[in-house]
C-alpha cells in the first residue's frame, strides 16, 4: 500500500479524499497518454511502441496525472489476457519506482460490444453491487436500452450501455474494478449523459458511483479513486453534491476566419466549458463555486470538409483537435500551447490544460493508427513531435 513520505505529505490522498490543493496539484500536471499501459497482449507492442521513452518523458517533465492510460474501445476480451494486464502493471511499477506520486487514469467509456458475451462475470462484481452471485457470462443484450436508444450507436460493432439496466451496471463495475485492481487511481467514465439516457435525477448514477468508491476504499492503492467524465451540462451534481471529483471536456477550439488553420479559444464557443462548471460539494467534502476541470485536445474524426472554417462546428478547420494540432508547423504548435495555457489562466481559474503527449489522430483514409507523440524526436521515439520541452517549460514557469 502507498505511504506518503514527509516530502509528499501536502499531497495526501486517502479514504477521506483529497484537498482542493492536492487536486489542483495533480490537474496542473496532467497529460493525455492514451493507451500508454495498453500493451499488445501478444507481445508485439501493438500500434504504440517506444514505451521506454514515455517512462523517461513522464519523469523529465514532472507529469503527475497520466490520463487515459488504459482502456478498451471494443475488443473487451483483452481484459481477460494475463499478458495484457501484467505488462500494464509492469509499466506502472517502472514509473512509480521513479515517482510514487503519479496517478494513472483508466477510461471506462460509453461503448460496449457483443464480445462481452465471451467474458465470465467474476463473483466480486456481484458482491460489489450487493447482488447474489451467478455463474455465467455477461449478456450484451441486457445492457442496452429497452426502447432502442443508442443501440448500434457506434455502428454495427457496438452500443451505449444504459446505466439503469442492472447488466450495464455489472459491466461498468467490472471495468472499474479491473482497472482499480490493476493499480489505476482515476477513472474517466466517458459520456455519462449518453449512458444516463433514462436516469432521471441521476439516481442510478449516484448509487453506482457510491459502489465504485466503496470498492476503491478496499482495493485501490490509496483507498480512493478520482472519478471524472465528459460533462456537457457543466457537471454531474445531485442534491448539491458532485458525483465526480473533477469535470472534463474538450478545448473546443474556434477557427480564426481568414487565417487558414489558425485557432483560438473563446468563452461561449459552441458548448465550451469555460465559466460553466457547476458549484457543488465535492466527494471529498469541500465546497466550491465551480468544480475544477480538465480541458483536453479531443479526438473524434475528420469532417467531410477538411480545411474549411466552420465556427458553428466542433471541428477546427474540419479536423478534431489533436489532429489539428498535429498538422501545425512545429513553431506554431508550441506557440499555441503556451497561448492556451495562458488563456485558461486569464479566463477561468478552475480550468486546467491536459497536455497532449499521445493520442490517435484522424487525417483521413490511408493514415489509420497514426498518433500525435509529444516526445522529443530521437532514436528512442522517432515519431516524436518535439513538444516535451515546451510542456516542461510551461510547467516550470
Amino acid at each position: 500500500m502507498f505511504n506518503a513520505t514527509a516530502a509528499q505529505a501536502q499531497h495526501v490522498i486517502d479514504s477521506n479524499g483529497l484537498s482542493r490543493q492536492t487536486l489542483a496539484y495533480y490537474l496542473s500536471r496532467a497529460v493525455t497518454m492514451a493507451e500508454f499501459l495498453a500493451v499488445d497482449p501478444f507481445g508485439n507492442d501493438g500500434p504504440y511502441p517506444y514505451k521506454e521513452d514515455d517512462v523517461r518523458l513522464i519523469q523529465n517533465i514532472g507529469a503527475k496525472f497520466i490520463g487515459r492510460a488504459i482502456y478498451r474501445w471494443g475488443n473487451e476480451p483483452a481484459l481477460q489476457n494475463p499478458a495484457f494486464l501484467e505488462q500494464a502493471r509492469r509499466l506502472m511499477q517502472q514509473v512509480h519506482a521513479r515517482d510514487p506520486e503519479v496517478i494513472f487514469q483508466a477510461a471506462v467509456f460509453e461503448a460496449v460490444s457483443e464480445k462481452v458475451n465471451e467474458i465470465p462475470v467474476p463473483a466480486w462484481v456481484f458482491e460489489a453491487l450487493d447482488q447474489p452471485v451467478e455463474h455465467r457470462h455477461f449478456r450484451y443484450a441486457d445492457m442496452l436500452n429497452g426502447n432502442g436508444k443508442f443501440v448500434n450507436h457506434w455502428g454495427r460493432w457496438g452500443s451505449v450501455p444504459d446505466i439503469t439496466r442492472q447488466e450495464a451496471q455489472r459491466w461498468l463495475m467490472y471495468l472499474c474494478g479491473t482497472y482499480i485492481n490493476l493499480g489505476c487511481e482515476a477513472l474517466h467514465m466517458g459520456q455519462i449523459a449518453l449512458m444516463g439516457m433514462e436516469d432521471k435525477g441521476l439516481r442510478k448514477w449516484t448509487e453506482f458511483m457510491a459502489r465504485v468508491r466503496a470498492y476503491a476504499r478496499k482495493h485501490s492503492r490509496r483507498q480512493w479513486v478520482l472519478l471524472d467524465a465528459h460533462t456537457p451540462a457543466g457537471g454531474m451534481v445531485a442534491d448539491g453534491k458532485s458525483l465526480l471529483d473533477f469535470n472534463s471536456f474538450p478545448l473546443r477550439i474556434k477557427p480564426v476566419t481568414g487565417k487558414p488553420m489558425e485557432g483560438m479559444l473563446q468563452v461561449g464557443h459552441v458548448d465550451a466549458m469555460y465559466g460553466r462548471s457547476k458549484a457543488c460539494i465535492t466527494p471529498s467534502g469541500w465546497r466550491c463555486d465551480a468544480l475544477p476541470y480538465l480541458v483536453e485536445f479531443d479526438n473524434f474524426g475528420i469532417s467531410k470538409t477538411p480545411g474549411v472554417a466552420d465556427t458553428s462546428s466542433h471541428f477546427i478547420w474540419g479536423y478534431d483537435e489533436i489532429t489539428w494540432l498535429y498538422l501545425q508547423p512545429e513553431a506554431y504548435r508550441n506557440q499555441w500551447l503556451k497561448y492556451a495555457y495562458n488563456w485558461l489562466a486569464a479566463h477561468d481559474a478552475n480550468a486546467f490544460l491536459q497536455m497532449p503527449v499521445s493520442r490517435i489522430i484522424s487525417r483521413g483514409r490511408g493514415f489509420h493508427g497514426e498518433r500525435f507523440r509529444g516526445n522529443m524526436r530521437s532514436a528512442a521515439c522517432p515519431q516524436g513531435n518535439n513538444m516535451e520541452l515546451v510542456i516542461k517549460e510551461i510547467w516550470k514557469e
